[in-house]
């Protein structure tokens, strides 16, 4: 792209999506590496003394507010626009993308959501409800590549882009 230059609505959204699958990839990576160990409330109370697993923790929950953050405030509202039709508020983006089958439960999301604001402000407070909420992250990751990965397929079949033109998909269940 040529600085200044005004992207097409279509455009903007391939691009939004290859910057949402390398934010996948990465989240993956800290996933696969962060839930080898068992996560539980003693696990929590040990990184004070192991700081290489505070690290990846810090990795996986930054990377996991990121991509959920990118989906929500950029990918899904240019997704929408990409096929002519008004993004509106973030809740409205999520029902019309439930609506159309990329997103399997606004609720969900929303929870998410939560979930992300605990996991970046209420860091640690009680090492049983920061292990409950790092499940919680576990699962919901895999609920963001699944987003991803049903963008994808909509954009093939629906929006007849060509596969090629799409970024790969990411591995979402089953990890």
């Amino acid at each position: 792209m040529i600085r200044g230059e005004t992207l097409l609505p279509i455009d903007r959204f391939l691009e939004t999506l290859k910057i949402v699958n390398k934010e996948g990839v990465h989240l993956q990576y800290s996933w696969s590496r962060l839930f080898i160990d068992e996560i539980d409330e003693q696990w929590v109370v040990q990184l004070d003394q192991q700081p290489e697993l505070a690290e990846r923790l810090e990795a996986f929950t930054s990377r996991f507010g990121r991509m959920q953050d990118t989906i929500a405030d950029k990918l899904l509202p240019r997704w929408l626009h990409a096929q002519a039709e008004k993004a509106g508020s973030q809740i409205e983006v999520l029902n019309r993308a439930e609506r159309l089958g990329v997103l399997e439960n606004v609720e969900d999301w929303l929870s998410a959501r939560k979930l992300r604001n605990r996991l970046v402000h209420e860091y640690m407070e009680s090492p049983a409800d920061f292990a409950e909420d790092m499940l919680l992250a576990k699962t919901y990751s895999l609920m963001l590549l699944k987003t991803y990965n049903s963008i994808l397929v909509f954009s093939e079949q629906r929006l007849h882009i060509d596969r090629k033109d799409l970024p790969a998909s990411l591995i979402g269940e089953g990890e």
